[in-house]
Parts: C-alpha cells; sequence; structure tokens
C-alpha cells in the first residue's frame, strides 16, 4: 500500500491501527483484532483540529471536496458497506433504519441495479419519501411487511425488536445483519422464523480493505450526502435531532 504524500487530504477512520500479529490479522480479518486501537476512543483526536495517525491506516481523499459532505463516508458509510458486503450477494435489500449510513446505501445500491425496501419509524413519512427520492422503491414502517420476501435485511436502528420482524420479511436462505455497535435485546421469536436456513450476523468494525472499496465505489456511483454541521458545542443538539427524527441524513461536528 502506497503512503500518502505530503499535502495530501486523508481520512481517518475509525480502525486507527491493529496490531498485525494476532490470529485475526494473520487472517486478514484485522477488523477482529485482539489489541486494535480505536479513533476517539482508545486513541484521542476524533473530534479535534490536529490529531496524529498511522499513515498505513488512513485513506486519500479528494483535496477539493467538501470535508462535511466526506465526513460521513468514513464513519456511516464504512460501516454501512461492511454491513452491506457480509450480508453477501442480493437482489432485494431491506434497511431498517433510514438515518445516515442507509442514506448513503440507498444510493449505492440503486446505482448498481439492486432493490432498496427502506423501513421507518412508525408514521415517519418524512424518512419514507427521503429514501424514495434516494432511490428506494418501496419505503414503510418498520412493523410493515414488504410487498416481496427480501434477500437480506440490514438493521442500522439499534432496537433488538426489529430482528424477528426482519427475520419474517426474509425468503429461505436470506441473511439479517445488525451493523450497529449497542443494540436493545432481541426479544424471543419461534424457530419457525429462522428456519430454512435463514441467518443472523452482526458486524465488528472495518478493514482498510473495506474502507478502499467503498470510497472508490462511492465516487464511481456518485453518492451524494446530504450532512447537517453543528459546532463541537452543539453536540448534545446533533444527538437530540438525531433521536427524535428531525434529522434527514447525516450530522456532521465541526471543530
Amino acid at each position: 500500500m502506497t503512503a500518502p504524500e505530503i499535502g495530501q487530504r486523508v481520512g481517518v477512520g475509525w480502525l486507527g491501527r491493529s496490531c498485525g500479529r494476532c490470529s485475526y490479522c494473520e487472517a486478514d480479518r484485522e477488523n477482529l483484532c485482539d489489541a486494535p486501537v480505536f479513533t476517539g476512543y482508545t486513541r484521542d483526536g476524533g473530534y479535534a483540529e490536529h490529531c496524529v495517525a498511522d499513515a498505513r491506516f488512513v485513506f486519500s481523499l479528494p483535496n477539493e471536496a467538501d470535508p462535511v459532505a466526506l465526513a460521513p463516508l468514513l464513519c456511516a458509510g464504512l460501516i454501512g458497506y461492511r454491513t452491506l458486503r457480509l450480508a453477501g450477494p442480493a437482489r432485494r435489500i431491506g434497511i431498517y433504519g433510514f438515518g445516515a449510513a442507509a442514506h448513503l446505501l440507498c444510493q449505492l445500491c440503486t446505482s448498481q441495479g439492486q432493490e432498496v425496501y427502506a423501513f421507518t419509524r412508525p408514521s415517519d413519512t418524512q424518512a419514507q419519501a427521503f429514501a424514495r427520492e434516494l432511490g428506494a422503491v418501496w419505503a414503510g414502517e418498520s412493523g410493515s411487511s414488504p410487498p416481496v420476501p427480501l434477500d437480506v435485511a440490514l438493521i442500522f436502528a439499534p432496537v433488538g425488536a426489529l430482528v424477528p420482524l426482519a427475520l419474517r420479511a426474509l425468503r429461505k436462505g436470506g441473511t439479517v445483519v445488525c451493523g450497529g455497535i449497542h443494540m436493545s435485546d432481541i426479544p424471543a421469536f419461534p424457530y419457525a422464523d429462522l428456519w430454512e436456513e435463514r441467518v443472523i450476523r452482526s458486524v465488528a468494525n472495518l478493514t482498510r480493505a473495506d474502507g478502499r472499496e467503498f470510497l472508490e465505489r462511492a465516487a464511481t456511483a456518485g453518492i451524494e450526502t446530504r450532512a447537517i454541521a453543528y459546532p463541537l458545542r452543539s453536540a448534545n443538539e446533533a444527538l437530540e435531532d438525531l433521536r427524535s427524527g428531525r434529522l434527514q441524513g447525516a450530522a456532521v461536528l465541526v471543530p
């Protein structure tokens, strides 16, 4: 991998470094490294004006692009892409929770000829309209049944109760992928919902290969981020806007 040149704009992702020695790193699964460094969590600097980063783990970005538009690609975009990749080949993709990651994936999937079915909070007609604007062929409430069985379902809302709903929306052999770090408890459900080789799996972090592949595909697909910038001092306001559903797309904190 070529190191970035002096003066080149780069993005610092969540995975700041992996050890390169554990069994996961040796198996090209650095996202599961036993001794990782995470930006803004185990290493300071995620919201700083200046930070130190391992050059091997940064991503090259276009110098002329708006940094507010680029920021969601490095967070929601990267973890969203890994969620999609782990789901496997699919034509009909259900997305539960139409927020930052979903609004990017919807554009990517439609550019690849895939059908997106968007599931939102009850009565959130604005989010449903937003999903259709970005190319979703159907949008409805999370408790609704899609018009056709889904090949895969991606869950970005941290709500465990969505897992049984997503399972019931799948065709035989389909996969549910939970894309968040945290999720409320998954309620009990009958084995019949899982039967016929349906699968539930989670996502943990990302690899550098995921990041490079996603950024290349995002550029080719012409993905446009819908981002609202908040000053860092207004972080609580941004979080409240996200929780309440007042925000469509992504929020970006600016130091």
